[in-house]
C-alpha cells in the first residue's frame, strides 16, 4: 500500500528570503547588549529606530530608512532615558512618533524631526509615569488613535489615552492587575478589542481590556509560553515556549478554550527565544529564532492540519532582535511580500531580509497583495474607551491607487498656481473681449487646451537637509557620491529644460488657437 503525502496548492510554496547587499545593510550599528527578550528594533517607511548600547542611561538611534551604508559613530541619539531602553514601537498612524520604555519605570512618546537630527533629543513630547518597577514592553492599539498599552514588571497593565493635553500622565485610564507575574508578551485581535497575554506564570490568558475581565486562561502545564499572538480573524492564539524537556516548541490554540492546544509541535533543542510574527493579509506565520539566523515560515488554514510548512531561510549570522517593515513600505514590483531587519550585533549590522515570492511578470500581483491595513485610525481614544468596535481600514497596495502613506507632520510642497487672463496678456492689434466673442463650445474648447494634469504624491514626506531629501536620497560621504549626485543634478536640469520648452510649444499652439478663434468671430 503506498502513501500520499498530502500536497495544498498555494500561492506562497516557494516563497523565498534574500538578504540585501552589503551596500543596502546598517554598518557599524552599536546594538545593546541587553538581555531583554525583545525585538530592540521598529521600522516604517521612513525610519528604523534600533535600541543602541551606550553609558550613563538608555538611549536608540533613528535612522532615515534610505540612508544605508556606514553610520557616523557621532550620530544624533534620543538619550532622554535615566535607565536602559527595554521596548521601542511606532506609532501605526503617525510615522514621526515614537513610544520608549526604560528600566527607569517612564514611558516617553517622541517627536521625530522630518530632517536629518543634528543634536541628541533629550526632551520627549509627553512623559508617562505610573509603573513603580521596570516598564517592558509597550503596544499600541491597532485600531485606535492614540491609545497606548504598557506592561512592567509590577505585574500590571496600564492603558493610557494620549489625546490628554498634558505632557505629564500619572494616571493611566484603566489598569489590568491580575496577573501573578512578569508579561513577558501582548497581542491584539483585528479590531483591537481582545488582547491576549503570555505570563510567566504559564499561563495564557484572553482580555477584555475595557471591561477588565479575563475571557479565558489556560491550564495546560506541559507548553510554557513565552510569546503569544493573535491569528487575525481565525479565533485562534499562536504561541511559542518551551516544553518539559526544554526543547523549543510552538502551539496552536483555539482562542475561546484554552484547555489543551489544538496543535503542539517541538522545533529543535536550541536555547533562544522564539518571536512569532503573523502576516494576516497572506495568512503566513514567520517564527524567528532569536541566537540563530534561521526563520521558519508556516501558512495557516482554518481547518486541520491548521498549519503547513513551507521553508526556512537560514543564515550563519545570528540575530539578536528583529524590525518588521508594515505592508506600505514593501517593493510591489519586486513581488515582496515581507521584510524582515535582523540585528546582528556579532558585526554591529542590521541586515534587511525580503521574502519574496518568484513571479515572472513584472506588473502588479494582485493575487498576492490583498487590501491591507492603512495608517489612519478607524476609531479616536474616546469612542474606543466607551465600547466601539471597528476594524482597520483598508487600502490597496497598487501603485497610483489610494494613498497609502501614515498621516505625517511633514514638509507638504507647495503647489503655487500662477493664473492670468489670457486676453489681457495677448494684443494682437484689436483687443476684443473674448467673452463676450466666443461661444460656450469655444470656450470649452479652449479649456480642454488648457488642462494640464500634475501627478502630484499626497501626504509623501518631504524632509529637507541642506537642499535635500534625506529619505530619497542621504547626504554625500565621499567624493564618488558627490560627483554622482552633481550628475544627477545636472540630468534633472536638463530633463526640467525639456519641460519648459515643452510648455512653451503648448503656449504658441494655444495663442494660434485663440487667434483662430478671434478670427473666425470677427468674419
Amino acid at each position: 500500500m503506498s502513501w500520499h503525502p498530502q500536497y495544498r496548492s498555494s500561492k506562497f510554496r516557494h516563497v523565498y528570503g534574500k538578504a540585501a547587499s552589503k551596500d543596502k545593510c546598517y554598518d557599524c550599528v552599536p546594538i545593546t547588549l541587553n538581555v531583554q527578550d525583545n525585538h530592540f528594533c521598529a521600522v516604517n517607511p521612513n525610519f528604523i529606530a534600533v535600541v543602541t548600547e551606550c553609558v550613563g542611561g538608555g538611549a536608540f538611534l533613528v535612522i532615515p530608512i534610505k540612508q544605508t551604508g556606514k553610520l557616523d559613530p557621532h550620530y544624533p541619539r534620543i538619550c532622554g532615558h535615566k535607565g536602559n531602553v527595554l521596548d521601542i514601537k511606532w506609532n501605526p498612524f503617525n510615522d514621526f512618533v515614537i513610544a520608549s520604555c526604560s528600566e527607569d519605570t517612564t514611558v516617553k512618546i517622541w517627536d521625530i524631526p522630518n530632517q536629518l537630527l543634528n543634536r541628541n533629543i533629550t526632551t520627549p513630547k509627553k512623559e508617562l509615569l505610573g509603573h513603580t518597577r521596570r516598564v517592558g514592553l509597550i503596544e499600541w492599539h491597532p485600531t485606535a488613535d492614540n491609545i497606548l498599552f504598557t506592561s512592567g514588571y509590577d505585574y500590571k497593565i496600564m492603558i493610557w489615552n494620549l489625546d490628554i493635553k498634558k505632557s505629564v500622565l500619572s494616571k493611566p485610564v484603566k489598569v489590568l492587575d491580575f496577573h501573578k507575574d512578569v508579561v513577558l508578551s501582548m497581542s491584539f485581535n483585528t479590531d483591537g478589542s481582545l488582547l491576549a497575554t503570555a505570563c510567566k506564570d504559564r499561563k495564557i490568558r484572553v482580555i477584555d481590556p475595557r471591561t477588565e475581565t479575563v475571557l479565558q486562561e489556560s491550564s495546560y502545564r506541559s507548553h510554557r509560553a513565552n510569546k503569544v499572538l493573535f491569528l487575525g480573524n481565525m479565533q485562534k492564539l499562536f504561541s511559542t515556549g518551551t516544553s518539559l524537556w526544554n526543547n523549543r516548541q510552538i502551539a496552536l490554540w483555539d482562542q475561546n478554550d484554552l484547555s489543551a492546544p489544538l496543535l503542539e509541535e517541538d522545533l529543535d533543542g536550541s536555547a533562544g527565544l522564539l518571536f512569532p510574527i503573523y502576516d494576516p493579509d497572506t495568512h503566513m506565520l514567520y517564527v524567528v529564532g532569536k541566537g540563530d539566523g534561521n526563520i521558519r515560515y508556516y501558512e495557516i488554514h482554518p481547518e486541520k492540519p491548521y498549519l503547513n510548512y513551507l521553508m526556512e531561510y537560514r543564515s550563519p549570522l545570528p540575530q539578536k532582535g528583529i524590525g518588521v517593515m508594515p505592508k506600505r513600505g514593501l517593493d510591489v514590483a519586486a513581488c515582496e511580500i515581507f521584510r524582515f531587519y535582523k540585528l546582528i550585533p556579532t558585526k554591529n549590522l542590521i541586515e534587511p531580509v525580503s521574502m519574496i515570492v518568484p513571479r515572472w511578470s513584472e506588473s502588479y500581483q494582485e493575487d498576492i497583495y490583498p487590501f491591507t491595513a492603512a495608517a489612519q485610525p478607524a476609531l479616536t481614544a474616546h469612542e474606543w474607551l466607551f465600547g466601539v468596535n471597528k476594524g482597520p481600514l483598508l487600502v490597496s497596495l497598487r501603485p497610483g491607487s489610494e494613498d497609502v502613506n501614515s498621516l505625517s507632520q511633514s514638509l507638504e510642497p507647495e503647489i503655487l498656481m500662477e493664473t492670468s487672463d489670457v486676453s489681457q496678456q495677448q494684443d494682437w492689434g484689436e483687443r476684443v473681449p473674448l467673452e463676450d466673442k466666443q461661444n460656450p463650445r469655444e470656450i470649452e474648447d479652449g479649456r480642454k487646451w488648457l488642462q494640464v494634469e500634475e501627478t502630484l504624491p499626497q501626504n509623501e514626506p518631504v524632509c529637507l537637509s541642506n537642499g535635500l531629501d534625506v529619505f530619497e536620497c542621504p547626504p554625500p560621504k565621499t567624493e564618488n557620491e558627490l560627483l554622482q549626485m552633481f550628475y544627477r543634478q545636472q540630468e534633472e536640469i536638463r530633463r526640467l529644460r525639456e519641460v519648459v520648452n515643452q510648455k512653451k510649444i503648448q503656449i504658441k499652439q494655444l495663442q494660434l488657437e485663440l487667434r483662430n478663434v478671434y478670427m473666425d468671430t470677427g468674419n
